[in-house]
């Protein structure tokens, strides 16, 4: 059974909070994007339980601790009777950029095991099993504009159409710890919501939209602040970093074609 897990960007990202656990409450916005993975999923014979290939985009880390394998392991709790699975991930959505890759990964392992097992979990006990693997998980369970507070796990829906838009995604080849990127950040409540920012135009956003982590990640790696204002050179109506990056983005209006050397770059129609 194949499906293809999709990217977000976010919308803004104000982290608002500390809070006693170490977290961070955030307010964001979580757009669902036309970048996607290629996940496929077969039964088999063994001999391990789920059994993980990875093409495309290099992962760096043990793969028997990949979210994919960690959504299966999280189900087979609850439901011994999941079959051994070969599990084949082709990679597109960049990694370590702040687009949630690895969470719509495990979210879209969850929904396929879902269907293809014949478990009967609504979207909602769905959602629940999700938020045990990454904040950002549970938004892939049904991936719409959402506002997401606490740690990007409560979700709310969001009225917003970006359809039209032409969406310029670059990733240059810098790491982003995202443990560092909180650490450099002073969290406080914004003077706008970037739930009431976004339901304005567009071109009101440059000014009103904001990425907390931008202000640290750039002082620290001032390339990415300086791929942000190419794509303002471009013709960038709003451009922004996504996430704790590394991955920054632009909404244009008209097709633009992207000139940044060595780097991920791609465009798409939303």
């Amino acid at each position: 059974m194949k499906c293809f897990p999709i990217a977000k960007i976010n919308l803004g990202l104000n982290v608002v909070a500390r809070r006693p656990d170490g977290y961070h409450n955030l307010q964001t916005i979580f757009y669902p994007v036309p970048l996607s993975d290629e996940l496929d999923v077969e039964a088999t014979d063994g001999p391990q339980e789920c059994q993980l290939k990875v093409v495309g985009i290099k992962i760096e880390g043990d793969l028997a601790e990949n979210l994919v394998i960690r959504a299966y392991r999280l189900l087979k709790q609850d439901f011994p009777q999941l079959p051994c699975l070969s599990v084949r991930l082709v990679k597109c959505i960049p990694t370590q950029a702040g687009m949630g890759g690895g969470s719509s990964d495990a979210a879209y392992m969850l929904r396929t095991l879902n269907e293809y097992c014949e478990l009967g979990l609504s979207s909602e006990q769905l959602r629940r099993y999700a938020a045990h693997l990454g904040a950002d998980c549970a938004f892939f369970i049904d991936p719409r504009p959402q506002y997401a507070e606490g740690i990007g796990d409560q979700l709310s829906p969001v009225t917003l159409n970006l359809r039209g838009w032409h969406l310029g995604l670059v990733r240059p080849d810098i790491p982003v710890s995202t443990a560092e990127a909180y650490a450099h950040v002073t969290p406080k409540m914004p003077q706008l919501n970037c739930r009431d920012v976004v339901l304005q135009p567009v071109e009101t956003w440059r000014q009103a939209l904001v990425n907390d982590f931008e202000e640290s990640v750039f002082s620290q790696h001032p390339k990415l602040g300086r791929i942000k204002q190419h794509l303002y050179d471009l013709g960038a109506t709003y451009a922004a970093m996504s996430g704790s990056g590394s991955a920054l983005f632009g909404l244009f209006r008209q097709p633009v074609k992207l000139d940044f050397k060595d780097m991920f770059t791609t465009t798409m129609r939303l």
